[in-house]
This record gives C-alpha cells, structure tokens and sequence, in this order.
C-alpha cells in the first residue's frame, strides 16, 4: 500500500513538472538555488563562527585567570597587537570590527533571500493562475473541479518561496546572535588588555 502511494505521489509531482509553465519552472529552480544557498552559507558560517567564539572565550579565560598577558595566537586580534608596541582603544576596535566583518560574510544574502523569496514563490503563481484562467477561458465547462486542482499547482510556487523564506530568516537570526557572542568576547579582551596597559 505504501509504494502504491509513493508512486501516485512521484506521478502526480511528473505531472505538475510536466504541465507547469516555464515561468513557473524557472522559478521554482531559482527558489531551489536560493534554498541549497541558504543552508550552504548557514552550514559555513556558524562553523566558522562556532570555532572563533570557542578560541576567543579560551583566551578571554587565559587573560581573566592571569595565564597570559596578551591574547592566545590563534586569537582574532592577535595579528593587530603584535604589530604594535602599546595596544590602543582604536587599534583594539579595528581588530575587532575586521574580524566581525570577515566572520559574518553571508549575513546580507540570508537577509537578501528572506526577504525577496517569498516575492519570487508568489510571481510564480500568479503566472501559473492567470495561465491557468487563460487556458479555462477556452473551454466551456470550466467548473470549480476544473480550475481548483489549477489554483492549488500555481499556489505551490508561493509554498516554496515562504518555505525558504522560513530558513533564511531563521538562519540570519541564528548567525547573528552567534556573531553578537563572538562581538562581545573581543570587547571584553579589549578591556582586559586596555586595563593591563593602564596599570603598567
């Protein structure tokens, strides 16, 4: 029962492939572009963000315990301090800045895809509506059995299109908080280190 089931499912996503319009084609294969782009930038980012937030809180907990005088090697400002003899508040903000700029790259497409897919998913339909009355147009027995099935394939470009949507802006959120820990973690370095220069 269950593969007759499957199989009335494939043919009758076949079918609506092969009845669909090419406008509709076009635009569910960029929603499915703008869906693997999605998970591709999310997937890349929050391990990249992951492991700096991991390294950044071992050195901010070397500096808070007096292990260490200066940031770890593998810190994110560690480039910045080595190339001066006294640490600043602007050196030590640039450091900063730089870094979460080059961590969170993607950010803006998320955003981009979360806000414009759901516009796309809904293009796609209204072409597939109005071909869809076009064609019933021609006809003379256009009843509600008719053009209902119609309406519910064009309505499943708008699905799709909020279906990613969903992703994106959860995935923006994720990755923003993320890059707000890793913000907060240089912040606190800074001080620390600024404190340090003070005393001596």
């Amino acid at each position: 029962m269950n593969k007759l089931e499957s199989l009335s499912k494939l043919d009758t996503l076949l079918n609506y492939f092969v009845h669909s319009s090419a406008i509709t084609l076009i635009v569910l294969f960029g929603l499915s572009i703008y869906f693997i782009a999605t998970f591709w930038i999310f997937l890349d980012r929050y391990y990249v963000i992951t492991s700096r937030i991991k390294s950044e809180s071992k050195s901010l907990k070397a500096l808070y315990t007096n292990q260490s005088k200066t940031v770890a090697s593998n810190s994110l400002i560690f480039t910045y301090l080595s190339r001066v003899n006294t640490p600043s508040k602007s050196i030590l903000e640039a450091a900063s800045s730089d870094a979460i700029r080059a961590s969170t790259k993607g950010l803006t497409w998320l955003s981009i895809i979360a806000s414009t897919s759901p516009f796309i998913g809904l293009f796609g339909t209204v072409i597939g509506i109005l071909e869809t009355f076009s064609k019933l147009g021609s006809q003379s027995n256009a009843s509600l059995s008719v053009v209902a099935p119609a309406i519910s394939e064009a309505l499943i470009a708008t699905a799709a299109g909020i279906a990613v949507a969903i992703f994106a802006y959860t995935f923006h959120l994720v990755l923003k908080r993320k890059a707000y820990e890793l913000s907060s973690l240089l912040a606190s370095q800074s001080e620390v280190i600024l404190s340090q220069v003070d005393e001596d």
